[in-house]
Formats: structure tokens, sequence, C-alpha cells
């Protein structure tokens, strides 16, 4: 059996070059992953949507916006700063955060988008 061979295919759909390249081409999911894993919280999402609204947030404003305390909101915030998603300017004794780039309103716009979709989709009950 070669490594392009399935016992649950008789007949193959595609050819093993065409396998090959597919292959090759998923390894640019490497990395992707963890960005989704610290955008699977509720609250880390939350806080990106309200650095969406408002590009420069102190750890406090999170937390009262989130209903969290400074501590757990000063935890979620630096892991997104470890991710790549946020990034922190100290300004006296506080931390301000802000997206770290377009990409993240951009991720979080579509799903969104997506989101709403799906709710619209779904059957109303009457």
């Amino acid at each position: 059996m070669t490594s392009f061979d399935h016992p649950a295919c008789d007949t193959p759909c595609h050819t093993p070059q065409r396998l090959a390249e597919l292959r090759r081409a998923i390894s640019l999911t490497d990395g992707v992953t963890p960005i989704f894993k610290a955008l699977a919280d509720e609250t880390r999402v939350k806080i990106i949507y309200a650095l969406l609204q408002e590009p420069d947030l102190c750890v406090c404003d999170v937390a009262l916006i989130t209903s969290l305390t400074a501590a757990a909101a000063s935890h979620h915030l630096r892991l997104l700063k470890n991710m790549g998603l946020a990034r922190s300017r100290r300004e006296g004794k506080s931390v301000h955060y802000s997206l770290s780039d377009e990409h993240v309103r951009l991720i979080l716009e579509k799903a969104l988008e997506h989101s709403a979709h799906l709710r619209a989709e779904q059957p109303r009950a009457y």
C-alpha cells in the first residue's frame, strides 16, 4: 500500500500528484491553532471586541467592562499579548492594551459575520 492508498477508497478521487500537493499545502496551517485556542474563550473574545470599539484600554477598564477582577483581566490580556493578538504600553502605573494589528480585527469581524449568518439561517419557532 502506498502513502496515498486508503482502505476506504476503491477508486481514488484525485491523482497522487494532487494529493501530494494538498499534503504540502496544508502545512501552511501550522501555527494557526494557538490563535483559535486563544479565541475559544468567550471572555477573551469580548475583550478583543471591546478593543475593536476602543483601541486603547487599560487593565482596569477591561476589568470593569467584562466584570472581571483586575487580576483576571490582566491574565487574559497577557495571554492575548503572548499570542500576538494584542500589544501593551505602560503609562505611569497603568498598562494599556490595543489590538496587535488589522488581522485580529478581520478575524473577529469575519467570525461575527459568520455567527450572524448562522443565526439568520436558524428556523424560527412560532
